[in-house]
């Protein structure tokens, strides 16, 4: 299987007042096209800031990340902005959309960035809402959906383009266990058609429903 991401002897520092401060502390991590993920670790662990560098949101102070065989970890921001577009989708834990735009609209803002044409966005909206069981709420906005809904308008956002990676940070947060566990349900279904995903949870349960899970404890790995 081909290696989708790798990671070595990352190191993420941090210059605060009181000092320097290792978030992340030589990390080596490879992960496979097709895999599913996930990373868990105490608050302050240093988890988030992995996610950030997976998602190219953070460059890291050493070492080298290759994504899709791409070195990313010295690239200029505007090429990180490229990466960030084409290749990852990004679920987070406070959804993130925009109150004013209905689900449909909410998932085609990013390809609206990447210059798609108005006909192709709005298909590829509609394929990925109905993928996450939104079809009879596509004009629906924000505030008329369940919150469960609205995580699963955000899944279809992040996975509208079909990007090679899906990065999701905290994504059953803040949902009831009910709701949880339908959005597990939804990304092991895109994990089992092919996705590669990867979880960020600080849920031991909710991590254990990856294919592959470690630990970080005080910027270090654990398998």
């Amino acid at each position: 299987m081909k290696q989708l991401i790798v990671l070595s002897d990352i190191v993420k520092r941090y210059h605060t007042k009181g000092g320097t401060v290792a978030a992340l502390n030589h990390i080596d991590l490879s992960v496979e096209e097709g895999e599913f993920l996930s990373v868990t670790g105490q608050s302050g662990s240093g988890k988030s800031t992995l996610m950030n560098i997976l998602g190219c949101l953070d460059q890291p102070t050493e070492g080298e990340y290759f994504l899709d065989n791409t070195p990313v970890s010295m690239m200029k921001e505007k090429q990180l902005s490229f990466i960030r577009n084409h290749v990852i989708g990004f679920i987070f834990q406070s959804f993130n959309l925009i109150p004013s735009l209905n689900a449909v609209e909410n998932v085609e803002l990013p390809l609206i960035y990447r210059g798609m044409k108005r006909r192709e966005r709005h298909t590829l909206a509609l394929k990925a809402l109905s993928m996450v069981g939104l079809e009879k709420r596509l004009t629906h906005k924000p505030f008329e959906l369940s919150g469960g809904q609205q995580q699963r308008v955000a899944i279809a956002r992040a996975i509208a383009a079909q990007p090679k990676l899906i990065l999701a940070d905290e994504p059953t947060g803040n949902l009831d266990s009910c709701s949880g566990k339908e959005i597990m349900t939804i990304l092991r279904q895109l994990h089992q058609s092919g996705s590669t995903v990867i979880i960020i949870t600080h849920d031991t349960n909710v991590a254990a429903m990856a294919q592959r899970c470690i630990k970080i404890t005080d910027g270090k790995m654990k398998f």
